[in-house]
């Protein structure tokens, strides 16, 4: 059993509310890019990835041609293993690690359904029954941001990422995560994230006028030292996300003594297999690791599941059901959030079959 047929294709998401960033970044209507690896038997294995755009050197349109480049390499691939096939696609076409995670994801997909297993076992087991999801707030006024909160806190919710930096006014970045800890009571995570957009001295002069509060910081600066930087002035834990994209750099945040938490993101490190690997490292360093993918719908929101429900007990802070923040819906069957958690697809591989009357028309076949 051999891949003989590779098809994408491209998914316009609308977010039900545009999330605002710093830095003017925002997320309204981006694309997504399926791809379906198909075998000489009729087995099909499917991949999801969605950049957002201004976010990481990454682009939707840049996955076809990557894929195009790498199929010599696809086609004829057996899908009774992922990481020997993707140290070879990593050997054929340099970088682009978030166009490989797309093929990384499917053939996963493929092995989990020619073993019968679900992907959280051959992940490394199931180590949770549903996790713990974390609520993102767009950068509005404060008060809607609390509104937010309160909604969220409401259906189950207990960790809330508060989006900063919009205005570049750090008064008004205190106040909103003050604001959004009053909402939400003692107890509950929330963190403020500038996602790179502040300088050290913006990030300082807020996390000193919330560290009377139970707050944690998420990627104020765009360097890690600066980061590290704003850890050390304001005594507030610190989570890394742009900056982790390889072994490397988590041990650099280490060594900076920042990484209390990091965001491990499928698309950026190149997969399931290469984020498997990050995870162990990030495990042995005690960060707590946030398991997710930088934007998409079902299918990437279900690989990111099993990556979560395989994570060891005491090394998981959360995850994110990213296809409840975006439509269409792109499988009928995948997972939902349940007061404020989630649990993993069930069935072979991911687990989840989109419905092919979603995706429209392909934008690549080749065989």
């Amino acid at each position: 059993m051999k891949v003989n047929r590779i098809t994408l294709w491209l998914v316009d998401l609308t977010s039900h509310e545009t999330y605002f960033m710093a830095g003017e970044k925002s997320c309204a209507t981006v694309e997504s890019v399926v791809l379906c690896l198909e075998t000489d038997s009729g087995m099909k294995g499917w991949g999801e990835v969605c950049t957002i755009p201004h976010y990481l050197p990454a682009y939707a349109k840049g996955v076809p041609s990557a894929v195009m480049e790498m199929a010599p390499e696809i086609l004829g691939i057996a899908p009774d293993g992922v990481d020997a096939p993707m140290r070879r696609l990593d050997d054929f076409l340099l970088g682009h690690p978030y166009a490989k995670s797309i093929v990384d994801m499917a053939l996963w997909d493929l092995f989990g359904k020619a073993t019968g297993l679900p992907l959280y076992t051959l992940l490394g087991g199931r180590a949770h029954r549903d996790m713990p999801l974390y609520h993102s707030i767009t950068c509005i006024a404060p008060d809607e941001m609390a509104r937010i909160a309160t909604d969220a806190y409401a259906s189950g919710i207990r960790q809330f990422q508060a989006k900063l930096g919009v205005d570049g006014d750090w008064e008004t970045d205190a106040e909103r995560l003050i604001k959004v800890r009053e909402a939400v009571g003692p107890g509950p995570l929330v963190y403020g994230d500038w996602n790179c957009g502040a300088s050290r001295l913006h990030a300082t002069r807020t996390g000193r006028a919330v560290a009377h509060l139970d707050i944690m910081l998420e990627q104020p600066c765009k360097s890690l030292p600066d980061c590290a930087a704003v850890r050390q002035a304001t005594g507030l834990p610190m989570k890394i996300d742009e900056n982790a994209s390889d072994p490397a750099s988590l041990l650099q945040a280490s060594e900076l003594g920042c990484l209390d938490a990091v965001a491990l993101k499928l698309s950026k490190f190149g997969g399931l297999s290469a984020t498997r690997r990050a995870r162990d490292l990030c495990v042995h360093l005690g960060a707590v690791i946030c398991a997710e993918c930088t934007w998409g719908s079902d299918i990437v929101t279900a690989a990111a599941l099993h990556f979560a429900a395989s994570t060891p007990c005491g090394s998981l802070l959360n995850c994110c059901d990213l296809a409840s923040y975006v439509h269409p819906r792109l499988c009928p069957d995948a997972p939902v959030r349940a007061n404020g958690r989630i649990a993993p697809p069930e069935g072979p591989g991911l687990g989840v079959q989109p419905d092919l009357s979603m995706l429209g028309s392909p934008i690549l076949e080749l065989s």
